[in-house]
């Protein structure tokens, strides 16, 4: 079972910055892909952002050029550096480890605690 444990979250004003850490157990973390997830209130949890293996990045639309995901394999931990932030981008951030399916990537680890970031306005 990997664990996952998120942390860097905080509240900021609109405009500032964060940088979240994911840390993760298991020796095979610089085999897979691993993603950034968000859950705001009353909203559904969403793909914010995904790296896999070899760098390779992709975010989501609300995000692009505002937030940046990178990896430390040697650490096994994934960052998310998040700028420019606003109101809307208050949730919980989680992440995992994902797979591909048939019917695309799919998170699969058991979610950790998640770190709240909060922007007000």
């Amino acid at each position: 079972q990997v664990q996952l444990v998120e942390s860097g979250g905080g509240l900021v004003q609109a405009g500032g910055s964060l940088r979240l850490s994911c840390a993760a157990s298991g020796s095979i973390f610089t085999r897979n892909t691993m993603g950034w997830y968000r859950q705001a209130p009353g909203k559904q949890r969403e793909l914010v952002a995904r790296i896999n293996s070899g760098g390779v990045t992709n975010y989501a639309d609300s995000v692009k050029g505002r937030f940046t995901i990178s990896r430390d394999n040697a650490k096994n931990t994934i960052y998310l550096q998040m700028s420019s932030l606003k109101p809307e981008d208050t949730a919980v951030y989680y992440c995992n480890v994902d797979i591909w399916k048939i019917t695309g990537w799919s998170p699969v680890a058991s979610w950790g605690q998640g770190t709240q970031v909060t922007v007000s306005s």
